[in-house]
């Protein structure tokens, strides 16, 4: 069976047609599962009957089960969700002035390495099917409507458990079913994919022609801290990297986002933001300067509140545009990986 989530709009055509059917039916059937919320093969009138019960035959629609789901007091919406192997990931729903943010994950676990990350407290299993991607969206899509409101996911961010362009090929197609006038119809400009510093998929996503957000998680100004906390560093050093992000804005004609988790005694102090700036020159970078959500497992510290302002303060003499990343779900388990590593402790 074909889980129908699982093709962006090319892939259903290229299905489609190996069906011996015109390659315009997947458009139809876009239309129909994602703009009118129609499921059901038999409503779909403008298909013929014959490929109605082709289609009722061999697609299902597949989404993940929430297992666990979490509330905050200021809105925030934290899900596990079980796929159909059994395995779990975090999706998070944010809401801003602006719109509903999604955070999604890309992979179950993550092997990445990040020192301070709960992420990789539980190794990557596999990567994450198109279908699990997308059904991350979907299912809280789903919430929205049952909250009884018109309201929708506006942007995704994929910035949850798992390195996306460890999964690129997933990514990317569940990327072009959010862009697609016919599947989501989320603006391009409203989708970020965040990556630890893979340079060679930088220039891969440079090159696809597309006005997705890029953002890197930077989280130090030189490589002696990086290596210390984020083991890509050593395959791939900050000299590379920032190579590939000129390139990127050069090609795709977009800035990029570089985050930057404060680490108390770490990454934090004045010289530090120095060394940043320094670093970025050139680049129309701009810096989400991120407070730490603190995780047992691990040795690393929130910056004080003080030291915070002050690392975005010479940022912003030395004439970097920074901000300090607004909070959510501050009351619940809200850094990426902590609600899952806490139920697999209790399995």
């Amino acid at each position: 069976m074909y889980n129908f989530y699982d093709y962006s709009l090319p892939k259903l055509e290229e299905l489609i047609v190996s069906f011996n059917e015109k390659k315009y039916r997947a458009t139809q059937l876009f239309k129909w599962v994602y703009k009118r919320k129609v499921f059901d093969f038999d409503a779909m009138s403008d298909v013929s009957k014959t490929f109605r019960e082709f289609l009722k035959e061999n697609f299902v629609f597949i989404k993940p089960k929430i297992y666990k789901k979490q509330v905050s007091k200021d809105g925030t919406i934290k899900l596990l969700l079980e796929l159909e192997d059994g395995a779990k990931v975090e999706t998070v729903l944010m809401r801003y002035n602006y719109g509903n943010v999604a955070c999604v994950s890309s992979e179950v676990g993550c092997n990445m390495g990040c020192a301070f990350c709960a992420s990789g407290i539980l190794k990557k299993q596999r990567e994450l099917k198109v279908s699990e991607i997308l059904g991350q969206v979907l299912v809280l899509n789903d919430l929205l409507f049952e909250e009884g409101n018109d309201e929708r996911i506006t942007h995704v961010v994929v910035m949850g458990t798992g390195e996306p362009f460890d999964n690129y090929d997933n990514v990317m197609d569940f990327i072009r079913i959010l862009n697609n006038p016919h599947g989501l119809e989320i603006g391009a400009r409203h989708i970020t994919v965040s990556t630890c510093g893979i340079v060679p998929k930088i220039y891969d996503y440079a090159n696809e022609g597309l006005q997705i957000n890029l953002a890197i998680s930077l989280h130090a100004p030189n490589d002696e801290i990086r290596n210390k906390i984020m083991a890509i560093s050593r395959v791939y050093p900050l000299d590379e990297l920032m190579k590939a992000v000129k390139y990127y804005e050069k090609t795709a004609g977009r800035r990029v986002t570089f985050e930057y988790i404060l680490l108390k005694g770490i990454n934090d102090s004045k010289e530090n933001a120095k060394e940043l700036a320094k670093l970025i020159k050139g680049t129309l970078a701009y810096v989400n300067l991120i407070p730490y959500n603190e995780v047992s497992e691990m040795k690393y510290r929130r910056s004080d509140e003080k030291t915070v302002h002050e690392y975005l303060d010479t940022l912003m003499k030395l004439g970097v545009t920074a901000t300090i990343r607004k909070e959510f779900g501050s009351d619940i388990d809200a850094a990426c990986g902590q609600l899952r590593a806490k139920e697999e402790r209790r399995d």
